[in-house]
């Protein structure tokens, strides 16, 4: 199990104590750099559009929750559209 799949199982046993730069890392894995990264929040370009965004915020070093749940849900579309299966 690669780093980057243990942080997802983290993530999805427990979306209140990630840490914002763990999600940073996750982001940037699967949608590689953000398109902003200068204000209070990083936004990632998707290859669709509208929901599930990709946008995420600092909180105090924490990534908020709901912020946390619509990045997974992202990657679980981007999984489905790529065809691949974990």
């Amino acid at each position: 199990m690669t780093k980057i799949d243990e942080l997802i199982a983290f993530m999805q046993q427990n979306s209140k104590d990630v840490r914002f730069s763990e999600l940073c890392r996750i982001c940037d894995y699967f949608f590689g750099e953000p398109r902003q990264k200068k204000s209070s929040h990083r936004i990632y370009k998707t290859p669709w559009q509208g929901d599930p965004r990709v946008t995420i915020q600092n909180n105090k070093g924490k990534a908020k929750s709901y912020q946390v749940k619509q990045v997974l849900l992202a990657i679980e579309k981007l999984e489905v559209s790529n065809g691949a299966t974990k």
